[in-house]
């Protein structure tokens, strides 16, 4: 069986990457990753460098980004995203058996979509799940009915996924592949850590992430400055802010934390710490803030937990480690002294299943069989 992995972003790639390291094992399974959307971006941090420091070729490279970020650009490059692709399936479309492709990026949806004239068979990872705040909810979607097989984080996700298409055939509850990560990867030490980025957690830090609302994205502005409000009056921890996806209005967000905030000296910003720092920071963080997927997923099994805020994940599955904060300062800072004086979050992860890397492995091969 011969796979393509569509990647578009330092997200997806992240939560891949236990999944592309246990295929490396597999003699019956070959791959080739297709690179595409912020990976080949030097306004976002040109990521695809994070694929090769892994260890993966990155055989296929499809540049489709804009460097704005207005409705219309972002709607110009799924435009031009889709027609590149339509190209790339043209010449590459029967070297795959399966192309699997992740999440609910405007990119993604691009080039699946691309691909449906072609009768590509996609396999979809996190389909069935909802976030009401962002358009990203309406992708997800869209990419599920444009794919045969479906990956799935719970039952309940697996329920939705089959009530889409219609069919509980090719569906599999696997749990989330990125907490395969948690497992495989070798954290830093608190001494690598600061090394590498200058910051030392041993301070009691608040790893932030805050992507814009776009559905409501008419109040990014006001919401992005309440952040910077609570974070400038909160100087008794330090902010560990991982810069904001190519959204609309990300850059937006992007100027005003760097016109505010990278001079103070409780703040550090980056644009993106990989998976091995990430999940580092996350380990050693005293909870987190924002409204990132990640913290709705993962933080559970670091025992963090985390306040999400505003609607950007409205609708998503979560741990009572989650709670949940309208984007004002006053709520916010009651839910900082109210986490603060928490013990360290010791319930379940919803979305933990375990080995889900091998479990798709599995199920590749069981597809394989019969096909």
């Amino acid at each position: 069986m011969k796979l393509g992995i569509l990647t578009s972003s330092r997200a997806d790639f992240g939560i891949y990457l236990p999944l592309l390291k246990s295929l490396l094992a597999e003699d019956a399974i070959s791959f080739e990753i297709i690179a595409f959307g912020t990976h080949l971006s030097t306004f976002h941090g040109e990521t695809i460098s994070q694929i090769i420091s892994n260890g993966f070729q990155v055989r296929h490279r499809i540049p489709s980004m804009l460097l704005s970020d207005s409705a219309e650009s972002v709607s110009t490059a799924m435009g031009l995203t889709t027609t590149k692709f339509a190209s790339f399936w043209a010449d590459y479309a029967d070297d795959f058996d399966l192309v699997l492709c992740l999440g609910d990026r405007y990119e993604m949806f691009a080039a699946v979509t691309a691909g449906i004239p072609f009768n590509i068979r996609f396999v979809h990872l996190h389909g069935g799940e909802t976030s009401l705040g962002a358009i990203d909810n309406i992708f997800r979607h869209a990419i599920t009915l444009a794919s045969k097989y479906h990956f799935v984080a719970t039952a309940e996700h697996a329920d939705k996924v089959a009530a889409l298409t219609g069919s509980a055939q090719g569906i599999f509850p696997v749990g989330a592949l990125s907490l395969d990560n948690i497992g495989s990867l070798d954290l830093l030490s608190l001494e690598a850590f600061k090394a590498k980025w200058q910051m030392d957690l041993s301070r009691s830090t608040i790893l932030t992430t805050f992507h814009p609302e776009t559905v409501n994205a008419a109040q990014n502005c006001f919401y992005a400055q309440e952040l910077i409000n609570v974070i400038l009056s909160n100087t008794q921890y330090q902010f560990l802010i991982t810069m904001p996806n190519a959204d609309t209005a990300g850059n937006m967000i992007r100027q005003l934390f760097t016109e505010q905030l990278q001079s103070a000296s409780h703040v550090a910003l980056i644009e993106n710490l990989g998976s091995q720092s990430y999940f580092t920071a996350m380990k050693y963080c005293a909870f987190l803030l924002g409204n990132t997927s990640s913290g709705i997923i993962e933080a559970a099994s670091f025992g963090k937990y985390v306040i999400n805020l505003g609607d950007r994940q409205k609708g998503r599955s979560c741990g009572p480690n989650v709670i949940h904060v309208p984007i004002n300062v006053e709520a916010i800072n009651q839910a900082i002294a109210s986490v603060a004086e928490a013990e360290d979050y010791s319930g379940p992860n919803p979305y933990f299943r375990g080995n889900a890397s091998g479990e798709i492995i599995k199920t590749l091969k069981e597809i394989s069989a019969y096909e």
